[in-house]
């Protein structure tokens, strides 16, 4: 059924264009319950790992009650869509049972079919879902209303908030109350202190510096000047790069080195010279320090962390962080460089790995849609029998169409 015809019927776009995805996915409208992704000691890893098991009691104290008291279920996921945390009364818990609606299982909607969570994670905005609105006949009798939640200080999506049950699910002060108590575990997040890796040895006052550049344009920078003062700076694309070459060369740049690093042409110099006195008068004279140039301050970053984990052996750790390639748009050649040793590193520590749960995280990302060496490894692990192998088939189906 098109688009347009469901429209016309009655049918709002954004739920429409959701069962056209949910279709062309492979899910079945007869499926009864959505599928189980992950067994009891992997759910319980995840969810001891996820940021939002901080906030996780918090959430239940102020809306998990509630959701209680009106035979509802108040339901956390992660951001590729793990129900990581269903609570309810046993009665109502029995009952989402039968559609699947359970701790470990998947509710993307390429998966589960049009709902609520996995809509709110497809368009990361507040979404309800009413009745017949579901794609699967077995969902019909519930209604969900979802919201994102997002780390507050990097915008990143770190999961979505639901509330599934009957009709009273359905009035506005449902998701009035669904997107309050979401914002109120944000605002819990945001209250946690920056903390670093790296040691404050060799920093002037015990400054510290954070930068994060994954799936970023535009770097974000956290200065501790270790007496209690935090302040944080969107950087330049240009003072971004200089900044990520500069904290991966510690032992600092000459001009000269910088500018191959930074430019893709010659004759720059004294451009460079121009940005870096307006990154030394934003920074301070104590954080930019010259011949030659280096960052006199203990400088940790999310790539940094990444890296660290890799080393350690701590795969699903550094999926949790990796958020995007280094400075995307970056054309610089040290910047482009650092990036793809980066992702080399990741993909390859994935595609030995042969974990069919991470290979699905890196091929639903913007980053690792088209990945098709990935698709094909991660095909080569799936049990023909999984809920995953149609989704993964599909996807080589369409990138065989296009690379032809």
């Amino acid at each position: 059924m098109s688009t347009d015809l469901m429209t016309r019927r009655g049918m709002r776009a954004e739920v429409a264009e959701s069962w056209q995805r949910s279709a062309a996915a492979g899910v079945s409208t007869d499926r009864v319950d959505a599928p189980v992704i992950l067994a009891s000691d992997e759910l319980r890893d995840l969810r001891e790992a996820h940021p939002l098991a901080r906030v996780f009691p918090l959430l239940d104290d102020v809306l998990g009650q509630a959701v209680r008291d009106c035979d509802a279920m108040m339901a956390i996921s992660d951001a590729a869509g793990h129900l990581l945390w269903v609570c309810g009364t046993p009665a109502t818990l029995r009952e989402a049972e039968k559609i699947g609606f359970v701790e470990g299982s998947n509710w993307d909607e390429r998966l589960a079919g049009t709902n609520a969570p996995g809509l709110a994670l497809a368009l990361d905005q507040p979404v309800t879902i009413t009745r017949a609105e579901h794609f699967r006949a077995s969902v019909q009798p519930w209604s969900c209303a979802a919201t994102p939640i997002h780390d507050p200080r990097t915008a990143q999506l770190l999961g979505v908030l639901d509330v599934t049950g009957g009709d009273r699910v359905v009035v506005p002060q449902t998701m009035a109350m669904v997107r309050a108590a979401a914002r109120l575990a944000e605002a819990e997040l945001a209250r946690e202190v920056l903390t670093t890796t790296g040691p404050r040895t060799g920093s002037p006052h015990g400054v510290r510096v954070l930068l994060e550049s994954l799936g970023r344009t535009e770097s974000l920078l956290t200065v501790d000047d270790g007496r209690g003062h935090v302040r944080t700076v969107r950087l330049t694309p240009r003072h971004s790069e200089i900044l990520l070459l500069l904290a991966a060369a510690p032992r600092g740049l000459s001009g000269d080195e910088l500018a191959v690093l930074l430019y893709e042409d010659d004759g720059a110099s004294s451009t460079l010279r121009a940005e870096l006195n307006r990154l030394r008068h934003l920074l301070g004279e104590e954080l930019l320090a010259s011949r030659p140039y280096r960052l006199a301050a203990g400088l940790t970053g999310d790539w940094l962390a990444v890296e660290a984990q890799l080393a350690a052996g701590d795969l699903r750790g550094a999926m949790r962080t990796y958020c995007g390639p280094l400075l995307p748009r970056s054309t610089a050649p040290g910047v482009v460089r650092l990036r793809e040793e980066l992702e080399g590193s990741i993909r390859h520590a994935l595609l030995a790995s042969r974990e069919p749960d991470l290979m699905s995280a890196w091929t639903r990302s913007a980053w690792g849609r088209d990945d098709y060496d990935m698709w094909q490894a991660q095909r080569a692990v799936v049990a023909p029998t999984s809920p995953l192998r149609p989704l993964v088939d599909g996807q080589i189906a369409r990138l065989d169409r296009e690379l032809v």
